[in-house]
C-alpha cells in the first residue's frame, strides 16, 4: 500500500501541475480539497481521468467520489480494491 500511495502523490503532482509540492510534503490522510492540498471540481476531474488512464477504474456514481478523494489514502484503499490494470 505505501507504494501506491506514493505513487499517487507522485501522479496527482504531475496530474495537477503542482509544481510546488514534493511528494514527501503530502501526508496521505491530509483531506485533498478545501483545507490540506486545496483541490477544487475542475481538480477532481483530473482525478477521475488519472485514475482511469493508470488503474482502469470509472466512477460511475458522483456519490461515491465524494468518499474516494477524502484523502490519498482513501484513494489508495479504492484503487487496491477495484483496479484493473
Amino acid at each position: 500500500m505505501e507504494n501506491l500511495i506514493s505513487e499517487l502523490k507522485q501522479r496527482i503532482i504531475e496530474a495537477l501541475n503542482l509544481e510546488e509540492v514534493k511528494p514527501d510534503e503530502i501526508n496521505a490522510d491530509d483531506p485533498l480539497f478545501s483545507e490540506g492540498l486545496g483541490l477544487d471540481s475542475i481538480d477532481a476531474l483530473e482525478l477521475i481521468v488519472m485514475m482511469e488512464k493508470y488503474y482502469g477504474i470509472k466512477l460511475k456514481d458522483a456519490s461515491e467520489s465524494k468518499a474516494i478523494f477524502q484523502s490519498i489514502g482513501t484513494m489508495a484503499d479504492y484503487i487496491a480494491k477495484n483496479r484493473t490494470k
